[in-house]
């Protein structure tokens, strides 16, 4: 069998749930037997998010080959624990400086390189990418919103593959908006109609509208989209907010038959749907019996949540395992000082503080370390806040008060956090930083070796600075266990207090490879340490 294509379009307005909806068909077709791959194409001309900031773009995302990527790669990868690559996503920057760089070494042979077909074609390659034995479903999404300038090369590059691929082999699926105006009482159409209007325009018509709502719509309302959207009533899909999960929207999708849907317009067997494993994991979510705990999330981009997806979402996973209900307490670091960390941080029963970049906030993460150690609260520190644990421990434990990252004092005295290397000289800010999985070795023994119940792991990385070897024979005299390491044993990639009840630090991100069914190891340990202490 050939690979089949599902081309996801969002209309009306951004940030409508295009990610959680094709990740939710994703799941969907995977659970019916069938192998899967997933692709974000956005139209910003930034080769890749890595150099954005978390307050423009939300987190960024880090596979397993070092790609930094869209946040909707997370939900990708949580809900169908498929694993994405550097070919699943695609930024216009990207694409372009192939072209470029094609054109500048003579690949065009003199041609006058134009969009179409120049960029529409390199588009269509990217999508490519991600067909092959592997993979009996492609499901692209395509970044922005319908009548956006910077989408149009991706559209009718979908137009001309859809085309090329024929009947049966491929399928635009456009989620929209249908508002309700309070004042009036009515939901409204015209703003679907008008979207759907602008894709049949440059000639992609959808097979099936996915229609997002605050309230369920009568058939009025389906009957209006079918005929002004030109779709089968049958076609027109609700998708309304959910009570309590977005892992929920799956389920709303199936009892729909959106997959049934998809299958039988793709021309393929529909197999038999398995969701028990997730409706388990739902029925664990959503128990009245689980006990509350509060765990602080000390960071540095709190205002703009997206900025923590997937932290947050792994500690949802953790509460999941631990059968709690979690309550999440978000902290502007910056906000924290010696004079206030006992009343910002009263009653919570753990603290977990992000990674991050630059100096505004360190203090106060460094201060909420601290309060979290000698309080005995359960910590769990990642990336930078693993290298602040390193600072507010050789300061207030080990006496060096001089104790900084060259990130945030460059002549620091006491430089316990620095560059690698190889990363001294570099002047270019993309896709330089030690990214992608590595392994580590763990300390038999440790709260980590424990909980991972293996000693050899590969978790990804997204950083430059490093715990700085000359201090550790200090950290550990004091009482700092050096948890886990590269397998050389040069770099430290792991911290704990033994003489605490729950105080790990990681240098990784394992935020990155946890799933609503298979919580991190890590988050699923924290998260019950908090716990214990309600």
């Amino acid at each position: 069998m050939s690979c089949k294509h599902i081309f996801v379009t969002g209309g009306v307005v951004s940030s409508l749930g295009k990610g959680l909806t094709a990740a939710s068909i994703g799941l969907l077709l995977k659970q019916r037997g069938y192998k899967i791959r997933m692709q974000k194409l956005d139209p910003y001309l930034n080769v890749d998010p890595g150099t954005m900031s978390p307050y423009q773009h939300g987190e960024v995302y880090v596979t397993e080959d070092g790609c930094e990527t869209d946040l909707d790669l997370g939900h990708y990868e949580r809900f169908t624990g498929i694993a994405c690559n550097k070919h699943s996503n695609y930024t216009t920057g990207r694409i372009y400086s192939d072209v470029i760089a094609r054109e500048r070494a003579g690949g065009y042979l003199g041609k006058t390189v134009q969009v179409i077909p120049h960029i529409t074609d390199e588009i269509k390659s990217a999508i490519r990418q991600i067909e092959g034995s592997d993979t009996d479903i492609a499901i692209t999404e395509i970044g922005g919103t319908a009548g956006d300038i910077e989408s149009h090369p991706y559209l009718e590059a979908i137009r001309q593959y859809h085309q090329e691929l024929g009947p049966g082999n491929a399928l635009y699926i456009h989620l929209t908006l249908i508002p309700y105006i309070k004042a009036a009482g009515e939901m409204k159409t015209k703003p679907s109609q008008q979207s759907v209007g602008i894709l049949r325009s440059i000639g992609i018509v959808p097979e099936l509208l996915v229609c997002r709502c605050e309230r369920s719509f009568g058939q009025e309302h389906r009957d209006k989209l079918a005929l002004f959207c030109g779709v089968r009533p049958e076609h027109v899909i609700e998708e309304c907010d959910v009570e309590n999960s977005i892992y929920e929207v799956p389920l709303d999708l199936a009892k729909q038959g959106v997959d049934e849907k998809v299958l039988k317009l793709l021309d393929l067997p529909v197999h038999n749907l398995d969701m028990s494993e997730w409706n388990a994991m739902l029925a664990k979510l959503m128990d009245e019996n689980n006990k509350e705990v509060e765990i602080a999330v000390v960071g540095k981009y709190i205002s703009l949540r997206d900025s923590y997806k997937s932290i947050y979402e792994a500690l949802a996973h953790g509460a999941i395992a631990g059968n709690v209900n979690l309550k999440i307490r978000m902290l502007e670091s910056e906000e924290i000082t010696p004079d206030n960390v006992e009343q910002k941080l009263a009653g919570v029963q753990g603290v977990l503080v992000p990674g991050g970049f630059g100096i505004r906030g360190v203090e106060g993460k460094i201060c909420a370390i601290r309060y979290a150690r000698e309080n005995k609260i359960p910590f769990f520190g990642i990336c930078l806040g693993m290298q602040c644990a390193v600072i507010e421990f050789l300061r207030n434990v080990c006496g060096l008060q001089d104790a900084n990252s060259t990130e945030v004092e460059p002549g620091a005295a006491d430089p316990v956090i620095s560059l690698l290397d190889e990363q001294r000289g570099i002047t270019d800010m993309g896709g330089t930083m030690r990214l992608g999985a590595y392994p580590c070795t763990l300390t038999e023994g440790t709260i980590s070796a424990g909980v991972y119940r293996k000693s050899d792991i590969s978790e990804r990385h997204r950083h430059r600075y490093e715990f700085n070897p000359h201090y550790r024979e200090l950290i550990e005299k004091n009482g700092v266990v050096i948890a886990g390491k590269s397998p050389d044993g040069a770099l430290v990639e792991m911290i704990e207090l033994p003489e605490h009840p729950w105080f790990v630090a990681c240098q990784f991100h394992p935020e990155f490879k946890s799933t609503p069914v298979k919580p991190h190891p890590l988050f699923a340990s924290f998260v019950a340490a908090a716990a214990s202490r309600s």
